[in-house]
């Protein structure tokens, strides 16, 4: 099929008596309650449940293989090719099987606070829920807007689609197929919310640096000053935690771009994790999970529909989908200046990195490679060790092009702006995990703050001698002896060693950026 036969088809489904378009929050919250899709919190917010699958699925996401893109992509492990035969059999069952829905709801918005490359995008859902989170995750359209919307992209998500691998040459019933030239996204056999978010970023990650323009799995903040701030890190890093701050304005807590016009969010919402949430320990999410809001997979009590944000019984990957208003302390629109201060987090369960450091460029690069982390004993069936997990740019599953282009793109940035970054671990000292203990928050806040007011541009450091990290000697509010994390272990030797298998890891894995990233490997990786 031709783009022109793509575009027919669409066009026939959008015009079939069976399209709600663009329904209220009220509307989209009767319908997934009157259809059975999900039922009312005490709070007000709407909770559905997503079946067998309560996460992404990697293993079924492909990119169809096309003339105009092919040789863009960094085709692998994440980014795995399809035929456009195979996508174009799929979306034809996929179309006739919508038609003969009596429902299906169209949310048009965009993607991207930065007007000048802001992406008009369409979302077609067979569930009413389904919409609901699109509407409160990506940019609402104001009514000028929606009266002269068109969409450069089109996602369709049916969930009750199941592929048959034998015949429709997926990996599964699931698949995430995109098409970058018909500029289709075809979601089908998963009732997962989470897909139809991550599907966008994954367009905006190939759209925006062929614009020139850097696009980041990050959160970010700015001060009274208009000083920006990225937070760079994986799950239990502490990312949502520290870019939380009161005395600091909310950009966006997941997804932006840095253009040459400073920072731009690139959803209209926010996408938190619940699990063990509380009003004491993060009120900014507690307290935005209200009518409007969507639940995923949280336990709720069937008679009194209290959350029970403390039961993973259904998943751990528990989550809150609101728009970005529910919270109070945030910049409208979501747009600020070029970050002058940018932070890497990273949870160290083997104890051996630095509570904070300050990163050269190449440095910045090297480790912007790696994202580095660890994933803990305990969190996961099995998992009895602390286990490394290296995520390249902290979101390897969302980059369709070669790492090192984005890894040159924030390079060129830092020297452009003159941006400090800060590598910090929220992980062990004193010990690796089961000896030493978790870094106290307290310091962590002390140090990230002293970063972003500047107080660390000038200070005394000394150079790790494995890594290469510039550690300051001194700063308020943290025992000089956590700062060197050598001085914290009571047992020199087993630092040594572990520091030592530590940067092995690091260096094993950077191999397979050796061929294109050995400037970076020599001035930004470790030295011993």
């Amino acid at each position: 099929m031709n783009s022109v036969e793509i575009s027919n088809e669409l066009k026939e489904l959008l015009n079939g008596d069976n399209i709600k378009v663009q329904l209220s929050v009220p509307q989209l919250v009767e319908k997934a309650t009157e259809r059975g899709e999900a039922t009312l919190t005490v709070d007000g917010a709407l909770r559905a449940e997503t079946g067998k699958y309560t996460g992404r699925s990697p293993k079924d996401k492909y990119i169809v293989e096309e003339e105009s893109t092919k040789d863009k992509i960094d085709w692998g492990s994440v980014n795995r090719p399809i035929s456009a035969e195979v996508f174009d059999q799929l979306y034809l069952k996929v179309i006739n099987y919508l038609k003969e829905k009596d429902e299906l709801y169209v949310f048009k918005g965009f993607a991207g606070a930065d007007k000048e490359s802001q992406l008009s995008l369409q979302v077609i859902t067979e569930y009413a829920w389904h919409n609901l989170f699109c509407h409160q995750l990506f940019i609402r359209p104001t009514e000028e807007e929606a009266a002269s919307h068109v969409a450069e992209f089109t996602v369709i998500g049916a969930p009750n689609f199941k592929a048959d691998p034998l015949v429709d040459g997926t990996e599964s019933e699931t698949f995430i197929l995109v098409s970058l030239e018909k500029k289709i996204i075809l979601i089908g056999g998963t009732e997962y919310a989470g897909e139809l978010k991550k599907s966008i970023f994954g367009i905006m990650n190939y759209l925006l640096p062929e614009r020139d323009i850097l696009s980041m799995h990050c959160s970010a903040n700015v001060g009274e000053d208009g000083d920006v701030a990225l937070f760079f890190g994986l799950s239990g890093t502490g990312k949502t935690t520290l870019s939380a701050d009161s005395n600091r304005k909310l950009i966006g807590d997941d997804e932006h771009g840095w253009s040459d016009n400073g920072v731009f969010n690139i959803e209209g919402g926010c996408y938190a994790k619940t699990i063990n949430l509380s009003a004491e320990k993060e009120p900014e999410i507690y307290n935005a999970i209200r009518f409007g809001s969507v639940l995923e997979n949280v336990v709720i009590d069937p008679e009194t529909r209290v959350p029970d944000y403390d039961d993973s019984t259904l998943t751990e990957n528990t989550r809150a989908a609101y728009p970005i208003h529910y919270i109070d302390n945030i910049v409208t629109p979501s747009v600020a200046g070029h970050p002058k201060t940018i932070v890497f987090l990273t949870a160290d369960a083997f104890g051996v990195l630095p509570p904070i450091s300050k990163l050269t460029k190449e440095q910045a690069m090297y480790h912007f490679l790696s994202g580095f982390t660890s994933k803990l004993a305990g969190t996961e069936r099995g998992v009895t060790h602390p286990e490394p997990v290296f995520s390249t740019c902290f979101g390897s599953p969302f980059l369709p092009l070669p790492a090192t282009r984005y890894a040159e793109m924030l390079g060129e940035k830092i020297d452009q702006h003159g941006a400090q970054v800060f590598l910090v671990n929220t992980g062990w000292t004193g010990g690796e995990y089961g000896v030493g203990n978790r870094m106290k928050l307290s310091y962590t806040r002390a140090m990230v703050r002293a970063a972003i007011d500047g107080k660390l541009t000038n200070v005394d450091t000394i150079q790790d001698s494995v890594f290469g990290l510039h550690i300051p000697t001194s700063i308020k509010g943290v025992p000089d002896e956590v700062l060197n994390p050598r001085d914290a272990w009571a047992d020199k030797e087993a630092y040594d060693q572990k520091a030592a298998f530590l940067s092995n890891l690091f260096k094993e894995n950077f191999n397979k950026f050796t061929n294109v990233a050995e400037d970076i490997l020599k001035k930004g990786g470790p030295i011993a």
